[in-house]
């Protein structure tokens, strides 16, 4: 007999921003058996908007969606019950073997594929350049802005790293904010902070991270966390509406689309 919809269980490899638009695509359309699976010290910079913070929080809610913390597979069916989404560390997800879900996506947005295969459940669905569809997942999803966003790739691979961000009122690197340097990061702004071009907004081991545009802080990574020299630690958005901090962007909504389109063309 068939699995009802609503009881499928879905395993997601990472809590980010992009895996967090996914989950709450699917929670909001009736998939509550839904688990995230993330590293010990998880770096998001869009934090508002991401289920890894549950990690250092225990709880994180978006749009009205909550993720809490649990230490133990067995936590997981609890949560649920609690009408939340457990995100559990589990960087060698070892939950996929003891849950067995109907369906595992690879939402890390890591740009390779770090171990993931066709054979880790029925459907297994991946996000953005690194997998080859038909050979290590099933379908693969592109995730580059443009034409093809969101297109279920059922054969072959989705467009390769272009190492350029989107483009927003015609800014794409200026927008993001990297680590001068490996070491401390520290800053006394917060997400939601209105800056200008070459604003200091905290520093890396005493050396100073500016901005090289104007408009809001929509992400930042956590205050005095260790980065690497060049990391992505910030991102300004130069259309200022504070509201974009704390809402699903468009491209995470898009791709959470498309995984509610992969899974109801495989099990509806």
């Amino acid at each position: 007999m068939t699995k009802p919809l609503h009881e499928l269980i879905i395993g997601i490899k990472g809590a980010g921003e992009m895996a967090t638009g996914t989950a709450c695509r699917l929670f909001q359309s009736n998939f509550k058996c839904i688990f995230m699976m993330e590293t010990r010290n998880p770096l998001a910079v869009r934090r508002q908007v991401s289920f890894c913070e549950a990690i250092h929080d225990d709880k994180m809610i978006v749009e009205g969606v909550t993720a809490q913390k649990v230490f133990h597979t067995e936590d997981i069916q609890s949560a649920w019950a609690n009408h939340a989404i457990p995100v559990i560390v589990d960087p060698e997800w070892a939950c996929i073997k003891a849950i067995r879900p109907d369906v595992v996506i690879d939402a890390i947005i890591a740009k390779k594929n770090l171990g993931t295969n066709l054979f880790e459940a029925p459907l297994v669905i991946s996000l953005g350049p690194g997998f080859e569809a038909g050979k290590d997942v099933h379908i693969a999803i592109e995730t580059n802005r443009g034409h093809n966003l969101g297109r279920l790739i059922l054969k072959g691979c989705p467009e390769p790293n272009t190492g350029v961000p989107g483009n927003i009122e015609g800014y794409t690197k200026e927008r993001v904010v990297r680590a001068p340097c490996t070491g401390i990061f520290k800053s006394s702004l917060t997400i939601g902070t209105l800056v200008k071009k070459n604003d200091v907004i905290g520093t890396v081991d005493e050396k100073p991270v500016t901005t090289k545009i104007k408009g809001i802080i929509r992400g930042q990574i956590r205050n005095n966390i260790s980065v690497t020299d060049k990391l992505k630690i910030g991102d300004i958005d130069p259309r200022g509406n504070i509201e974009y901090c704390t809402t699903i962007s468009e491209k995470a909504r898009a791709i959470g689309g498309s995984v509610l389109e992969a899974i109801l063309r495989e099990f509806n």
